[in-house]
């Protein structure tokens, strides 16, 4: 039984044992999984190392920085805010750290040079001495001018290389000749040697008097030293010499009651040229542009090898045009310009050309710009057209590519090619010029990437610019050459400027008006403006070049048209009773006083200034006074160029009824900005092209006589230039108005009947017509209850009064005076 009973309970041991030893695994592998775990959840609730913050040195360096720049821009704030001048300095342009380090400098080594202080200063006074000498006392005032250019002008930094060697040159040539007379004292003298002239005059005359002795080397040192100062002012040596020449003449005294003779001049009556432009071509002699040195980053015209085939992706052998430079920004000003004398005994000088800012350098060659050669080589290639591009010239705004065709290879193949071209550059604004004037090339013009701003400062100091003194020159821009583009607005004589809102109008009107302030006195031209936006123009306001306060409202917009009218039958009855045909030679005579008055006249004769008239939006006029404005404009326009006399019309609304066929067929000269349709661009320049501009001041300018536009990027002025030239001239001189400018028709009114006892009937009629803004007889007679006679009537007396348009058969006539206007026409309406 116990064998039985062993047997029996055995497997069930037996599967027990196998089941702890299945299960032995099991519980092996949850407790190293339990402890994998573990581990893991410690790893995870460790907290990683910190990381190292910055050292505590690194901190106080940190707050030293900021407590130094915090400190150089209230110092140069007060360097800046003192004279007003220098205010509005571009904050990128600042370099107020180094004019408040310049200025530390200056007060340490004052303290050690000229007050002998002991400490730090004392021996930088020992190290000052040892390198320049006795001249070491000049070293703080030098500092201390260097400080005050930095902080109000910090553009100056940018000529600090040349006018730093010529500071070296100076220094090493005077050194040496104070060294020299010291008796050439040596380094192992250092007492006499810090008497002397320092190192610098050491190593500058030592040599050359062991060489060439004293004789050779005095002689040397001048010329260094005489180099080194024209190098600093800037100016060459014969401006300087007639200077002297000048102020030495005015000190000698002359014998009581000399008079130097004054030469005999025959004056030249007549203005007229053969092929006469109004643009101002270059000067013929320009020794100071032809002498320039390439710079560094224009690649110089190259050659293109024969043999070669493009289209080929490979452009090292394109012929790129060298763009003009710009001119610096210490050029000299017109002579005409520096200081003039006004009628009577005030003396007016013009604003100084350093007020306007450079603009961006310019660049022959760019990267972006060889990418777009390989591009088109690639589809002129992938259409197996022979033809190549020889290369291209690099404006402000846009490029121009030159692609020359092989031989029997049509035109209309490349330019059928315009929408492909787009595609592979990736611009949709490309213009093609066919061919290119003066060329055997076709011209592929696109937009750069990369573009440049045109500075009005660069263009009026410009070579072009300064060799023509006509008062009414002024410049607009840049040329896709690169070159300055500058016209004469007595040569247009009249512009017609129109393009979309932000396509550069406002900026081109702030350049032309700028331009005259900058090259013009008072006497010479006077502006009427009319600004019916009421914003465009109102910095201007209070000039003393403006004859009218500016105009904002298109009435008197159009009644200002009607005085310059007028004042233009005056100066040609003149012109006519003293026998000449153009106001510039009339001016001669007054001026030469070869004009003589009748017997028992008490008129006294003057030069008869250029009057410039700038209507800021032509289409607020046409709808106020269509048909005056209209009048007025033609007739200016036929006759007014030998008055004197200018106009120039500017409008966002190129449209037919705006700009009509009268005004464009007297209007010769046109400059069209970006529009918003070819049916504009053909409205303002009689052909395409204007839809294609980029805006921001990309223009066509079509000239009188020219047959193709001209494509330019108009001059930018910032505000704050326009407001400091603004405030020069105001200072100088207050604006001497007329009160006659804006007088309706020199007091005469248009009634075609008197009104009688129906003057109530009026006023209710040119009520309803204004607030309704319904010229309509039929409404007057419904809405006063009065016959067809009378409203009719009524309607005329409304048009004689300018409320109302003509008759246009059965539609309702135009209504001429807006609700605003309404209590001001029904006052002169009451008036009779």
């Amino acid at each position: 039984m116990a064998d039985m009973a062993s047997r029996v309970t055995s497997p069930s041991r037996n599967t027990g044992t196998k089941a702890r030893a299945k299960s032995a695994p099991a519980s092996r592998s949850s407790t190293r999984k339990s402890t994998s775990t573990r581990q893991s959840s410690a790893r995870s609730t460790r907290k990683p190392p910190a990381k190292q913050g910055p050292g505590v040195g690194m901190a106080i360096l940190r707050g030293i920085g900021k407590v130094f720049s915090g400190l150089a821009a209230g110092v140069g704030w007060v360097a800046r805010s003192i004279g007003g001048s220098a205010k509005d300095v571009d904050p990128r342009l600042r370099r107020d750290g180094w004019g408040l380090l310049l200025f530390a400098l200056a007060i340490v080594s004052m303290g050690g040079v000229w007050f002998q202080l002991p400490g730090v200063s004392h021996w930088l006074s020992i190290a000052l001495t040892t390198v320049f000498g006795s001249l070491a006392v000049a070293v703080p005032a030098v500092l201390l001018y260097g400080a005050w250019r930095v902080l109000r002008h910090p553009r100056d930094v940018e000529r600090a290389p040349r006018t730093g060697l010529g500071w070296m040159l100076l220094l090493f040539g005077v050194l040496g000749l104070l060294n020299i007379a010291k008796g050439l004292p040596r380094p192992d003298d250092m007492d006499a040697l810090r008497l002397a002239g320092g190192m610098i005059g050491y190593l500058s005359s030592s040599l050359l008097v062991d060489l060439m002795t004293a004789y050779v080397a005095v002689p040397l040192l001048v010329i260094v030293a005489v180099f080194g100062a024209l190098v600093v002012i800037g100016r060459p040596l014969h401006e300087i010499v007639d200077g002297v020449r000048q102020a030495f003449s005015t000190l000698v005294e002359r014998p009581e009651g000399y008079e130097p003779p004054e030469p005999k001049k025959k004056l030249k009556f007549g203005v007229d040229k053969p092929y006469d432009t109004p643009l101002i071509e270059d000067s013929v002699e320009d020794p100071e542009v032809l002498d320039e040195p390439l710079e560094e980053d224009a690649a110089p015209p190259r050659p293109v090898p024969a043999g070669r085939k493009l289209p080929e992706p490979i452009v090292e052998d394109l012929e790129i045009q060298e763009p003009e430079r710009p001119a610096p920004v210490g050029a000299v000003a017109p002579p005409r310009g520096e200081q003039l004398m006004l009628s009577g005994d005030i003396v007016y000088q013009l604003p100084e050309p350093q007020v306007l800012a450079p603009g961006s350098k310019p660049k022959a060659r760019t990267e972006a710009s060889d990418r777009v050669v390989r591009q088109l080589a690639v589809v002129l290639e992938e259409f197996e057209i022979d033809a190549k591009v020889t290369g291209y010239t690099r404006g402000p705004t846009v490029t121009r590519y030159e692609v020359e065709l092989g031989s029997a290879v049509k035109v209309s193949k490349v330019t059928g090619l315009q929408d492909n071209i787009a595609y592979a550059v990736g611009s949709n604004e490309i213009r093609m010029l066919t061919p290119i004037p003066g060329k055997s090339a076709i011209g592929i013009e696109i937009p750069n990437v990369d573009k440049e701003v045109v500075s009005l400062g660069d263009v009026l100091r410009s070579a072009k610019a300064q060799s023509d003194h006509h008062p009414l020159t002024v410049g607009l821009g840049k040329n896709v050459d690169g070159g300055f583009v500058v016209a004469n607005m007595a040569k247009m004589p009249h512009l017609l400027v129109a393009g979309a809102t932000g396509s550069g109008k406002s900026s081109f009107i702030n350049s032309l008006i700028t331009s005259i302030m900058m090259r013009a006195t008072p006497d010479e031209v006077r502006l009427i403006l009319v600004d019916p936006k009421r914003v465009e123009l109102n910095q201007y306001e209070g000039i003393p070049h403006l004859i009218t306060p500016i105009i904002t409202n298109p009435k008197k917009a159009s009644e200002a048209l009607a005085w310059v009218v007028r004042e233009m039958d005056m100066r040609y009855d003149d012109l006519a009773a003293f026998g000449f045909r153009h106001v510039d030679d009339f001016n001669k005579a007054v001026r030469a006083g070869q004009v003589k008055l009748p017997e028992g006249s008490q008129r006294v004769l003057a030069p008869y200034p250029y009057l410039l008239v700038v209507v800021d939006e032509l289409a607020d006029l046409m709808m106020v006074a269509a048909r005056d404005v209209e009048d007025s404009v033609v007739r200016i326009t036929q006759l007014a160029r030998a008055a004197g006399i200018h106009l120039v019309l500017a409008t966002q609304r190129p449209s037919t009824d705006v700009v009509t066929g009268l005004i464009k067929a007297n209007v010769p000269s046109r400059l069209a900005f970006a529009t918003s349709s070819m049916t504009d661009s053909r409205v303002i320049l009689d052909q395409p092209g204007a839809e294609k501009l980029v805006g921001k001041g990309d223009g066509l300018f079509l000239p009188m006589g020219a047959s193709k536009p001209i494509r330019v990027q108009g001059a930018w002025v910032n505000e704050s230039e326009v407001r400091e030239v603004v405030q020069h001239v105001t200072a100088q001189l207050q604006p001497n108005y007329r009160d006659d400018v804006t007088v309706a028709g020199g007091g005469e009114k248009k009634v075609v009947d008197d009104i009688g006892d129906d003057m109530e009937l009026v006023l209710d009629a040119c009520r309803l017509v204004v607030e309704l803004q319904l010229g309509s007889t039929s409404m007057l007679q419904r809405k006063l209850r009065v016959g067809f006679a009378k409203a009719g009537r009524l309607m005329d007396i409304l048009e004689s009064r300018g409320v109302v348009g003509p008759s246009e058969g059965s539609k309702a006539r135009e209504v001429l005076v807006k609700p605003d206007d309404l209590d001001e026409v029904l006052a002169n309406l009451a008036q009779g």
